[in-house]
């Protein structure tokens, strides 16, 4: 007769199981390579993007250049550690960043150092989507309709909150790939868009301005740190890169890393094709008589402005549910295995929907949040993009010292170093220039 300790041990084993089944992060490991792919590119290409122009003519032709491109090469980098440190211990799978940063840290100092940060990213950019697809679907009716009375912002953020109501049910990364597939393909197109509509509006017959637009030298200054930071946070996935490889199937002789891969370089190029045109030509185009929004800039042909903020709109949809799912998971971890909750149905549509409406709310409160997020996300966006993955790799792999590994890692740190402490100054500056500007519940 077995022992009644094992006995116990067998059934807590089970009953552990059982619940990492329902967990939407470990729930559902068939997905393919190109799921990967969709999702990275949903989670990485913000309508930030629309914005790089306008960073662009801050920072200026040669270190706007660098910006984009260095941004792009790091991160790459980064994100290739990120899909490598997955099954790092051979036969267990780090499936969320904060279990490879207790792993990097320790039990402890690893949740300490990665939940915090996470959570700003993650719950910042749902707020932030909150208010961009709210503004887009304000901006499509206000370009179809333009002789019908104007609606407030507000009214648009909740008929945009309503949808995540409905979509945040769906259990896991792999229930939302349609609503992926079709945010990477609309974010791929509101990018041509921009850039093809600015290069058949043409130069300005006079010329174009490339100088800065502030007049002092500190002005100059600040909003190149705000115009880094605006680079910076154009690279965020890697947020969820480890939930999203934790959907797709590993064997000790088909590791995921491999498939994960060869959805995230696909995933980049889609990046690339998006960024760096609209970027470059659009700054080309316009010079810094451009907007923080290329679309504002453009105006005409009507019809395809209204078109492109439709497509954003599509976008940041799934966008938001790629960043919302590794929080329903935290959310459901705690309450099912720290709260003992009985997992069900129940239970994910309560915690679900009032996170929905907790990002929905603040989304009302403070349509201003993505300035703000210039000087909050400088603590989270550019440490667990640029230099968070290059420290765990550090301590998990050892690479020897002054190799080539262990020379790019540390240039990596110091770049993601000044970057998570530069961005800020130029975000609060930012936000002490503007805070006359700002209206809560506007």
């Amino acid at each position: 007769m077995a022992a009644p300790s094992a006995m116990n041990t067998s059934a807590a084993s089970d009953k552990e199981k059982e619940i990492d089944d329902w967990l939407p992060i470990t729930s559902s490991r068939n997905a393919k390579w190109w799921y990967s792919a969709f999702h990275n590119v949903t989670a990485m290409v913000g309508a930030g993007v629309l914005s790089l122009p306008f960073a662009m003519s801050e920072l200026g032709w040669g270190p706007g250049v660098a910006a984009m491109i260095m941004s792009w090469v790091i991160t790459l980098y980064t994100l290739w550690q990120m899909v490598e440190m997955h099954e790092c211990v051979p036969g267990r799978r780090f499936d969320r960043y904060h279990e490879l940063g207790q792993h990097a840290f320790g039990n402890k100092l690893g949740l300490w150092i990665v939940v915090p940060q996470q959570l700003i990213v993650e719950v910042g950019v749902c707020i932030v989507y909150m208010v961009t697809g709210g503004k887009s679907l304000k901006k499509f009716h206000d370009l179809v309709a333009p002789n019908a009375p104007s609606i407030r912002t507000s009214y648009f953020i909740v008929i945009f909150g309503c949808v995540h109501l409905v979509l945040s049910q769906l259990p896991n990364f792999n229930s939302i790939t349609g609503v992926s597939f079709a945010a990477a393909v609309m974010s791929l197109s509101y990018s041509t868009i921009a850039w093809v509509a600015s290069v058949h509006k043409g130069r300005h017959p006079a010329g174009v301005d490339y100088s800065m637009t502030a007049s002092t030298s500190t002005g100059r200054s600040f909003n190149f740190l705000s115009a880094l930071g605006d680079v910076a946070f154009a690279y965020a996935g890697h947020n969820v890169v480890l939930e999203i490889q934790a959907t797709i199937p590993s064997t000790p002789d088909r590791p995921s890393k491999k498939p994960m891969w060869r959805g995230v370089v696909l995933a980049y190029l889609v990046v690339a094709i998006c960024y760096l045109p609209v970027a470059f030509l659009g700054y080309y185009i316009f010079g810094n008589a451009v907007d923080d929004n290329i679309l504002i800039t453009l105006e005409k042909p009507r019809w395809l402005i209204a078109a492109a903020n439709m497509f954003v709109v599509v976008h940041v949809i799934g966008s938001y549910q790629i960043y919302a799912m590794p929080v329903f998971d935290m959310l459901e971890t705690l309450l099912v295995k720290k709260l003992r909750f009985q997992p069900g149905m129940p239970l994910r549509l309560i915690a679900r929907s009032l996170y929905v409406l907790f990002t929905m709310f603040v989304g009302i409160a403070v349509p201003f949040f993505g300035g703000l997020l210039g000087f909050f996300g400088g603590f989270a966006f550019a440490p667990t993009t640029y230099f968070l993955p290059c420290i765990m790799w550090l301590s998990i792999m050892k690479p020897r010292r002054f190799s080539m590994s262990w020379c790019i890692n540390w240039f990596c740190i110091i770049v993601g170093v000044l970057l998570s402490v530069l961005a800020p100054i130029g975000g609060l500056r930012s936000i002490i220039v503007n805070a006359q500007s700002y209206k809560f519940f506007s």
